[in-house]
């Protein structure tokens, strides 16, 4: 038997993640060394006009570029299935980067209304300082986005799933749609992780996430990230604002990049077997799950995802009060925003529409028995309250 050896264009992701070749470079250390200095110097002055006219592989200020930081860039690129990635200070910094190289004055944005928040108060209310009109639509609906184009409609945003309700848009169907019109497609892919969703192959054209959740994975690193072609990353006006990814950062997001492999594993069995617990607990209306058969969009989500992530809401038709009592009693939940570290948090929101409750858990690195154990009691507490 002949055996078939693989070459590095054939490596899994997986193995991405973790492998580098030797570095000669640094003495063969094993990982990237922290250049925390601010700037470079040169020991003439050809080869420092040589380098602040571009020169491939020259560094002048950490400001514009920094090694530490472009080896994560590299290896975002790679796993996200991108020519060329920018890291940048926090996700919002990614997003909002990524949003203003592609609008200006008199443009028209369309955005899912369930996108992360913050990004939505970035178009709705900074950006119309510049008339910049946006239109909200549900991104579970190609018809609802197809319906708000205009002639001056310049950007579609998506987020996919999203971060509460776990909406999924076609990345496939969006993608073509916003081609034929001439419009430039940005998808946050932080739910997913480039383990288990790559938007750009289905024609995408750039890829924000945080990499202070998943891709960091210990709350310790804010950091963002956009992701493309060399064309489209050239575009960002990322050294004049002045927010790229220290390389302190960068070296703690290679940390959590080489374990996301494994970690996205486990937040993904024990997901699974959590979104299954929660159907079946008096109260809870609705699971909130694109890996659950009875979520809505979940033969779509088995077209263009991997796998899942480990957010999961439910809805109750309990007061948001007596749900505020519930998350005191857990013992392994942490009530905080945020997510994609170690630890699981909790968050409750009220439903207006319905006088329920709505409840995200992101479920961490704890034994998922424990977890169910811990629901079981707060959720018994709950149901011998009601009689």
């Amino acid at each position: 038997m002949t055996l078939q050896s693989s070459s590095r264009d054939s490596l899994k992701k997986s193995t991405e993640a973790v492998h580098e070749e030797h570095d000669a470079k640094h003495y063969g250390a094993v990982k990237m060394p922290i250049y925390q200095n601010s700037l470079f110097t040169y020991s003439s002055y050809k080869q420092f006009i040589s380098a602040m006219g571009g020169q491939p592989d020259t560094y002048i200020y950490s400001r514009v570029n920094n090694p530490t930081v472009n080896v994560l860039e590299q290896m975002l690129a790679k796993l996200e299935g991108g020519e060329q990635a920018r890291c940048f200070t926090s996700g919002m910094a990614a997003i909002s980067t990524a949003i203003l190289s592609t609008v200006k004055t008199g443009d028209h944005v369309i955005c899912i209304d369930h996108a992360y928040s913050p990004a939505k108060h970035f178009l709705n209310s900074y950006l119309k300082r510049f008339e910049i009109e946006n239109t909200f639509v549900s991104g579970t609906s190609i018809t609802d986005i197809e319906l708000a184009i205009r002639e001056n409609t310049s950007l579609l945003y998506m987020e996919t799933p999203t971060s509460y309700f776990h909406e999924l848009q076609d990345l496939q169907a969006c993608a073509s749609l916003a081609k034929r019109a001439g419009i430039i497609t940005i998808v946050d892919n932080t739910w997913a992780t480039p383990m288990f969703q790559n938007p750009l192959k289905y024609g995408i054209d750039m890829v924000v996430h945080s990499t202070t959740k998943y891709i960091s994975g210990h709350s310790d690193a804010l950091g963002g990230a956009v992701i493309g072609s060399k064309e489209m990353i050239q575009k960002l006006e990322y050294t004049s604002l002045g927010s790229i990814m220290t390389p302190q950062i960068a070296d703690l997001t290679m940390r959590g990049v080489r374990t996301l492999p494994v970690r996205m594993k486990t937040h993904q069995d024990t997901a699974n077997k959590l979104a299954h617990f929660l159907q079946s607990v008096p109260h809870v209306r609705t699971v909130y799950y694109p890996g659950l058969p009875s979520h809505p969009q979940h033969e779509l989500a088995l077209r263009q995802m991997q796998g899942f992530s480990s957010l999961v809401s439910f809805e109750t038709d309990l007061s948001i009060d007596l749900m505020q009592e519930w998350a005191d009693s857990l013992r392994l939940f942490r009530i905080g925003v945020s997510w994609g570290g170690y630890e699981s948090l909790v968050t409750v929101l009220s439903m207006p529409e319905s006088s329920g409750s709505l409840v995200r858990l992101y479920l961490g690195l704890e034994d998922p028995e424990d977890i169910i154990s811990d629901l079981t009691t707060a959720f018994n507490k709950l149901i011998l309250r009601d009689r």
